[in-house]
């Protein structure tokens, strides 16, 4: 059996690379409208005939040719090719941060203070540069500076596959974007752990185990936020643990995304347009499907309240959608600020 070899990229070099030999490329490109201002405007001006955006979007997977150096007889340069697989796990959200961040005005700076501004700024040119490889690419690089990702490599191809789960492929990777605190405090003075605080950086909600008086998600959401008197689970206390009201570390987000993998599509009949997090207001932008069969990820966002829906998969991979998509095989959704929408 072949053994198999995981090769470690010098990130930071790599990563300086590739923002240098683009940066030489879109020098010699000048657009005069972004990505999201073509999408725009083909939704204004569609044609019920067809429905599909006239070019692809960032297509599943990819192929990127990076120089590696030089033969030291020949002085040949060497490159390298690195395959892309399973890119679907980052391509839906990929799309969605791009659409936020291209709508709202104010949120690039604030998303930089999280993921960086070269980051931010590098992210919004590739995408509106179709250069949708390269996109992947600076996420994956990124992230594996911080020792997220391992590449596989056989011989000398270069793999990088993504296979696996979208929430431990972005979601976990936003930094404290999203990160909210809880402390607890028990009445047993002789507990172990008297006070406690609990740190999240993602927002995972449970169904809730009895139907609630409204709407599911909205009293999940509450559940997780609200103040809460329960039994203290140390060894050997018997007093009861006060939870304060959850806050967000860093004050309200430009934009929340809900983890729902644990929901059945039977509780997904009503997904609210409006959500209320922590006294701070937020509305539906988009979300993420998956479709067991493929193990596949999609996504559906609104621009203008029309609705569009993204596979990567598919050759017409961006198709706006004639009424609100069926939200019922839901991996997330995510809410933007309603303050600067």
């Amino acid at each position: 059996m072949e053994s198999k070899l995981y090769y470690s990229l010098d990130c930071t070099e790599d990563l300086n690379t590739l923002l240098s030999n683009t940066e030489e490329e879109g020098l010699q490109i000048e657009r005069t409208k972004t990505l999201f201002e073509e999408i725009r405007a083909s939704v204004n001006n569609n044609d019920e005939q067809d429905r599909s955006f006239w070019r692809p979007v960032l297509p599943w997977g990819g192929v990127y040719t990076i120089r590696a150096g030089r033969k030291a007889i020949s002085c040949i340069p060497l490159y390298v090719k690195i395959s892309l697989k399973n890119t679907c796990t980052i391509d839906g959200f990929l799309m969605l941060l791009y659409v936020i961040l291209r709508e709202n005005q104010t949120f690039p700076r604030e998303v930089g203070i999280f993921l960086g501004k070269e980051f931010v700024d590098h992210f919004l040119h590739l995408m509106d540069s179709y250069d949708y490889t390269t996109v992947k690419l600076l996420w994956i690089w990124d992230r594996m500076s911080k020792q997220q990702y391992r590449s596989e490599i056989h011989r000398a191809a270069l793999e990088i596959d993504l296979f696996g789960n979208e929430h431990e492929n972005f979601t976990k990777n936003l930094e404290n974007l999203m990160s909210t605190v809880q402390e607890s405090l028990c009445t047993n003075w002789g507990c172990p752990a008297r006070f406690q605080e609990l740190l999240n950086q993602t927002i995972n909600i449970n169904p809730p185990l009895e139907p609630p008086h409204r709407d599911l998600i909205q009293s999940a959401v509450d559940e997780f936020f609200c103040p809460k008197i329960l039994l203290c689970k140390e060894m050997g206390c018997d007093g009861l643990r006060e939870f304060s009201q959850r806050v967000f570390c860093h004050g309200p987000p430009p934009f929340v995304i809900l983890n729902m993998q644990l929901w059945k599509s039977e509780d997904l009949a009503y997904v609210p347009y409006h959500l209320d997090l922590s006294q701070h207001r937020y509305l539906l932008e988009g979300a993420t499907l998956f479709s067991k069969e493929e193990h596949h990820y999609s996504a559906a966002f609104q621009i203008d309240g029309n609705w569009l829906h993204y596979d990567g998969l598919r050759s017409d991979n961006l198709i706006l959608l004639n009424r609100p998509p069926e939200l019922l095989l839901l991996s997330s959704l995510v809410y933007i600020r309603a303050s600067d929408k």
